[in-house]
Protein backbone atom coordinates (compact mmCIF):
# COMPACT_ATOMS: atom_id res chain seq x y z
CA UNK A 1 0.00 0.00 0.00
CA UNK A 2 1.38 3.48 -0.92
CA UNK A 3 0.76 6.05 1.34
CA UNK A 4 0.54 9.59 0.31
CA UNK A 5 3.34 12.10 1.24
CA UNK A 6 2.73 14.29 4.07
CA UNK A 7 4.14 17.67 4.61
CA UNK A 8 5.51 19.10 7.67
CA UNK A 9 3.77 22.01 8.79
CA UNK A 10 6.70 24.07 8.43
CA UNK A 11 6.79 23.37 4.59
CA UNK A 12 2.97 25.02 4.12
CA UNK A 13 3.68 27.84 1.97
CA UNK A 14 1.93 30.79 4.07
CA UNK A 15 1.06 32.94 0.96
CA UNK A 16 -1.05 29.54 -0.21
CA UNK A 17 -5.21 30.76 -0.19
CA UNK A 18 -3.57 34.55 0.41
CA UNK A 19 -4.25 37.21 -2.43
CA UNK A 20 -1.28 38.40 -4.45
CA UNK A 21 -1.91 42.19 -2.52
CA UNK A 22 -0.99 39.94 0.67
CA UNK A 23 2.37 38.70 -0.26
CA UNK A 24 3.18 42.34 -1.87
CA UNK A 25 2.02 44.21 1.91
CA UNK A 26 3.98 41.38 3.62
CA UNK A 27 6.94 42.37 1.56
CA UNK A 28 7.28 46.37 1.87
CA UNK A 29 6.09 45.39 5.63
CA UNK A 30 9.69 43.13 6.36
CA UNK A 31 11.32 46.06 3.99
CA UNK A 32 9.92 48.80 5.97
CA UNK A 33 11.30 46.83 9.16
CA UNK A 34 14.40 46.35 7.97
CA UNK A 35 14.79 49.99 6.86
CA UNK A 36 13.87 50.93 10.56
CA UNK A 37 16.29 48.95 12.21
CA UNK A 38 19.00 50.40 9.90
CA UNK A 39 18.15 53.98 11.08
CA UNK A 40 18.05 52.80 14.59
CA UNK A 41 21.58 51.37 14.05
CA UNK A 42 22.85 54.58 12.11
CA UNK A 43 21.64 56.46 15.28
CA UNK A 44 23.37 54.23 17.49
CA UNK A 45 26.56 54.70 15.50
CA UNK A 46 26.67 58.62 15.29
CA UNK A 47 25.58 58.24 19.16
CA UNK A 48 28.91 56.50 19.99
CA UNK A 49 30.72 58.81 17.89
CA UNK A 50 29.26 62.34 20.08
CA UNK A 51 29.80 60.43 23.49
CA UNK A 52 33.33 59.36 22.57
CA UNK A 53 34.31 62.98 20.95
CA UNK A 54 33.07 64.13 24.31
CA UNK A 55 34.90 62.22 26.30
CA UNK A 56 37.83 63.04 24.41
CA UNK A 57 37.26 66.85 25.11
CA UNK A 58 37.05 66.35 28.61
CA UNK A 59 40.18 64.04 28.97
CA UNK A 60 42.04 66.49 27.07
CA UNK A 61 40.83 69.60 29.13
CA UNK A 62 41.58 67.83 32.12
CA UNK A 63 45.28 67.16 31.08
CA UNK A 64 45.80 70.54 29.70
CA UNK A 65 44.61 71.71 33.00
CA UNK A 66 46.82 69.10 35.54
CA UNK A 67 48.51 71.03 38.05
CA UNK A 68 52.00 69.71 37.77
CA UNK A 69 53.77 70.65 41.41
CA UNK A 70 57.19 71.66 41.13
CA UNK A 71 59.42 72.06 44.39
CA UNK A 72 63.28 71.85 43.88
CA UNK A 73 64.66 71.50 47.00
CA UNK A 74 65.07 74.10 49.03
CA UNK A 75 62.77 76.08 47.61
CA UNK A 76 59.27 77.89 49.02
CA UNK A 77 56.40 78.92 47.69
CA UNK A 78 53.84 77.60 45.76
CA UNK A 79 55.64 76.75 42.46
CA UNK A 80 53.66 74.53 39.85
CA UNK A 81 52.28 74.91 36.40
CA UNK A 82 48.40 74.32 35.51
CA UNK A 83 48.26 73.48 31.86
CA UNK A 84 50.65 75.98 30.35
CA UNK A 85 49.70 78.73 33.19
CA UNK A 86 52.71 79.05 35.49
CA UNK A 87 52.05 80.55 39.24
CA UNK A 88 53.61 83.65 40.24
CA UNK A 89 55.95 81.78 42.81
CA UNK A 90 57.33 79.70 39.84
CA UNK A 91 58.23 82.85 37.27
CA UNK A 92 59.69 84.46 40.18
CA UNK A 93 62.15 81.47 41.29
CA UNK A 94 62.61 81.15 37.42
CA UNK A 95 63.49 84.82 36.93
CA UNK A 96 66.22 84.51 40.00
CA UNK A 97 67.73 81.31 38.29
CA UNK A 98 68.02 83.00 34.89
CA UNK A 99 69.24 86.29 36.17
CA UNK A 100 72.05 84.47 38.34
CA UNK A 101 72.98 82.10 35.34
CA UNK A 102 72.99 84.82 32.19
CA UNK A 103 74.12 87.97 34.22
CA UNK A 104 76.69 87.30 36.76
CA UNK A 105 79.65 85.50 35.52
CA UNK A 106 83.32 85.75 35.47
CA UNK A 107 85.96 84.43 32.65
CA UNK A 108 86.16 81.41 34.86
CA UNK A 109 82.34 80.46 35.76
CA UNK A 110 80.80 81.67 32.56
CA UNK A 111 81.24 78.22 30.54
CA UNK A 112 79.40 76.25 33.00
CA UNK A 113 76.92 78.58 33.46
CA UNK A 114 75.76 79.50 29.86
CA UNK A 115 75.62 75.36 29.34
CA UNK A 116 73.02 75.16 32.46
CA UNK A 117 70.95 78.21 30.23
CA UNK A 118 71.35 76.60 26.67
CA UNK A 119 69.63 73.31 28.84
CA UNK A 120 66.59 75.35 29.26
CA UNK A 121 66.78 76.72 25.61
CA UNK A 122 64.08 76.35 23.48
CA UNK A 123 65.02 73.86 20.31
CA UNK A 124 63.60 77.02 18.33
CA UNK A 125 66.17 79.22 20.01
CA UNK A 126 68.82 77.10 20.58
CA UNK A 127 71.13 78.15 18.16
CA UNK A 128 70.75 81.90 18.18
CA UNK A 129 70.98 81.33 22.38
CA UNK A 130 74.14 79.59 21.58
CA UNK A 131 75.68 81.91 19.47
CA UNK A 132 75.02 84.78 21.60
CA UNK A 133 76.75 83.43 25.03
CA UNK A 134 79.83 82.26 22.32
CA UNK A 135 80.11 85.69 21.59
CA UNK A 136 80.94 86.65 25.30
CA UNK A 137 82.48 83.70 26.13
CA UNK A 138 85.05 84.97 23.29
CA UNK A 139 84.80 88.35 24.96
CA UNK A 140 85.83 86.90 28.07
CA UNK A 141 88.74 84.92 26.57
CA UNK A 142 90.71 88.27 25.37
CA UNK A 143 89.93 89.28 28.70
CA UNK A 144 90.63 87.17 31.70
CA UNK A 145 90.04 90.13 34.41
CA UNK A 146 86.27 90.77 32.89
CA UNK A 147 83.59 90.18 35.14
CA UNK A 148 80.10 90.98 35.45
CA UNK A 149 77.27 91.16 38.36
CA UNK A 150 73.82 91.58 37.78
CA UNK A 151 71.37 92.16 40.46
CA UNK A 152 67.37 92.42 40.56
CA UNK A 153 66.57 96.46 41.43
CA UNK A 154 64.14 96.86 44.61
CA UNK A 155 62.86 99.83 43.98
CA UNK A 156 60.95 98.77 40.37
CA UNK A 157 58.94 95.99 39.95
CA UNK A 158 59.66 92.26 37.78
CA UNK A 159 56.19 92.28 35.43
CA UNK A 160 55.90 89.24 32.79
CA UNK A 161 53.15 88.29 30.29
CA UNK A 162 51.97 84.77 29.28
CA UNK A 163 55.56 85.06 26.96
CA UNK A 164 57.94 87.44 28.41
CA UNK A 165 59.57 88.47 31.70
CA UNK A 166 60.79 92.07 32.16
CA UNK A 167 63.31 92.38 34.93
CA UNK A 168 64.92 95.65 36.09
CA UNK A 169 68.31 94.91 36.83
CA UNK A 170 71.57 96.68 37.68
CA UNK A 171 74.30 95.38 35.90
CA UNK A 172 78.24 96.24 37.44
CA UNK A 173 81.13 95.39 34.92
CA UNK A 174 84.82 95.20 36.37
CA UNK A 175 87.42 94.85 33.98
CA UNK A 176 91.24 94.79 36.00
CA UNK A 177 90.56 97.74 38.35
CA UNK A 178 87.44 99.76 36.40
CA UNK A 179 83.84 99.54 37.61
CA UNK A 180 81.22 100.71 35.46
CA UNK A 181 77.60 100.33 36.57
CA UNK A 182 74.48 100.21 33.94
CA UNK A 183 70.72 99.97 34.84
CA UNK A 184 68.24 98.59 32.49
CA UNK A 185 65.54 95.58 31.33
CA UNK A 186 66.17 91.93 31.37
CA UNK A 187 63.53 90.24 28.74
CA UNK A 188 63.51 87.34 29.36
CA UNK A 189 61.13 84.83 26.68
CA UNK A 190 59.78 82.22 28.13
CA UNK A 191 57.28 79.58 27.02
CA UNK A 192 56.02 76.85 29.01
CA UNK A 193 55.46 73.46 27.00
CA UNK A 194 53.79 70.19 28.56
CA UNK A 195 54.71 71.77 32.27
CA UNK A 196 58.19 72.48 31.50
CA UNK A 197 60.16 75.98 31.33
CA UNK A 198 61.30 77.08 28.12
CA UNK A 199 63.94 79.88 27.29
CA UNK A 200 63.22 81.64 23.99
CA UNK A 201 65.30 84.58 24.43
CA UNK A 202 67.60 87.05 26.46
CA UNK A 203 67.09 90.62 25.28
CA UNK A 204 69.50 93.61 27.52
CA UNK A 205 67.14 97.03 27.03
CA UNK A 206 67.56 100.07 27.47
CA UNK A 207 71.00 100.42 28.92
CA UNK A 208 72.10 103.36 27.76
CA UNK A 209 71.90 105.54 30.85
CA UNK A 210 75.39 104.63 33.04
CA UNK A 211 75.24 105.35 36.76
CA UNK A 212 78.28 106.25 38.83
Amino acid sequence: MIFPKRHRQDDVDPLLGKPASFGIHRYLQGSANLFEENRLLKFAIVGLFAITAVLGAEIYSSDRNRRTVIVPFGAGGDLYVTGSVPSSDYLRAMTRNVVALAGTYSAYSASQQFQALLGIAHPSAYNAMRDSLNAILDELSGNPTLSIATYIRADQPVTWTSNEITVPVEKVRVIGGTIRKFRGNLRIGYAIENGRFWLTHLIEDKFDAETR
